[in-house]
């Protein structure tokens, strides 16, 4: 197995699994794919594939993340800054050891690997 980096790991899973629950949320709140698409700065092809669950459905959120995820939402509906909540979505999946489950899965180099948590 090819060793993987950590922050490959939340380019190609937990970023896109972020904008996916941000996206649900959205909906969830009434807001339009194109403005949801507006608010994430992504196409709404994307969000249309968020929504039906093509794009980053391999990770799902423990239940301090997903209560998170819906402050963020708030926050990026009132004008907050989406690079910041994705950001503190990422951290946070860090500190409750998402990142570290993930990096196991797809490539730590050993069992032992504490790399996530530095």
């Amino acid at each position: 197995m090819k060793i993987k980096m950590p922050q490959e790991l939340e380019v190609w899973y937990i970023i896109p699994a972020i904008r996916r629950e941000f996206a649900k949320s959205m909906v969830r709140k009434g807001l339009t794919q194109k403005k949801i698409a507006g608010k994430l700065g992504v196409t709404e092809a994307a969000v249309s594939q968020y929504m039906r669950s093509k794009r980053a459905a391999d990770i799902k959120f423990k239940d301090d993340v997903t209560r998170e995820i819906n402050v963020s939402v708030d926050s990026i509906i009132e004008g907050g800054c989406v690079v910041k909540e994705t950001q503190r979505i990422c951290d946070l999946c860090k500190t409750n050891l998402t990142l570290c489950e993930l990096h196991k899965k797809y490539g730590a180099p050993s069992e032992n690997c504490k790399v996530c948590l530095s």
